[in-house]
């Protein structure tokens, strides 16, 4: 598994193969065995699989042609509906209509969809995890008829490899790792620790083709922008409070 883990990269061609059924409850098994808050198991995964279902995703997720490619698309949800359900038939009065249950229940889902990102990777399986899910949350929403309490937080894509990439860059170790207490980071760190990424030949080609400076820009003016980000986290927000999440906040 170490290995596995240590040869993570992601996947964004597929071949067509399809994934057999023993293979895919090894992978969602291996994701309820993932930690959880309390063991509430306050998650939910829904398995698409259907052609014409996965192109309905597909739009939402900004025609990414893998989710086409590979036989598999997982959706991680926070989901405190069904633990909700089971409180009200048991005579507890459940409390998790707030922001502090979203946090709790996305958390649960995160740990599981890496365990499943794991498992598929051991049985040679390629993934992506799509960002996209919570771009369109409102969306997905729709098509996988989500009801009140349940919220989409990401998505991974599965299937056979069609490719096999380089490995991606990752900062050193120590420039994420911190003992005893936060370090913060002087000018000579941040150089150090982004030297490396800075200086690859994707980095150089990247910032030929759109005649920015440094790396940093690419992210802010071109990736992950302020406009972008102010948009997303307000239609995310207006999603946690449509689904119940956002009730008795100050």
């Amino acid at each position: 598994m170490l290995d596995t883990m240590l040869n993570h990269r992601s996947i964004r061609n597929f071949r067509a193969d399809t994934v057999n059924e023993k293979v895919l409850l090894e992978i969602l098994n291996a994701g309820t065995r993932a930690s959880t808050t309390g063991n509430m198991q306050v998650y939910s995964i829904i398995v698409t699989q259907d052609r014409q279902a996965r192109e309905k995703l597909w739009e939402v997720h900004f025609k990414q042609n893998m989710i086409l490619q590979a036989p598999l698309l997982l959706t991680f949800c926070a989901d405190f509906n069904r633990f909700n359900s089971w409180c009200r038939q048991r005579k507890a009065d459940p409390g998790y209509d707030n922001f502090l249950s979203f946090i709790t229940a996305s958390t649960d889902a995160l740990l599981v969809a890496q365990n499943c990102a794991l498992a598929a990777e051991s049985h040679g399986l390629g993934i992506c995890y799509l960002g996209t899910t919570v771009y369109n949350a409102d969306k997905i929403i729709e098509i996988l008829e989500l009801p009140e309490a349940v919220v989409p937080v990401t998505t991974l894509v599965a299937g056979y490899p069609a490719d096999n990439p380089a490995l991606t860059d990752r900062l050193p170790v120590e420039s994420v790792v911190h003992f005893e207490k936060y370090k913060e980071y002087k000018p000579e760190d941040i150089n150090r620790s982004y030297a490396e990424k800075e200086s690859s030949e994707l980095t150089i080609k990247l910032l030929e083709e759109n005649k920015l400076e440094t790396l940093a820009q690419i992210f802010t003016e071109k990736r992950y922008t302020r406009k972008d980000n102010v948009y997303f986290s307000q239609k995310y927000l207006e999603v946690l409070d449509k689904q119940g999440f956002m009730r008795n906040v100050l």
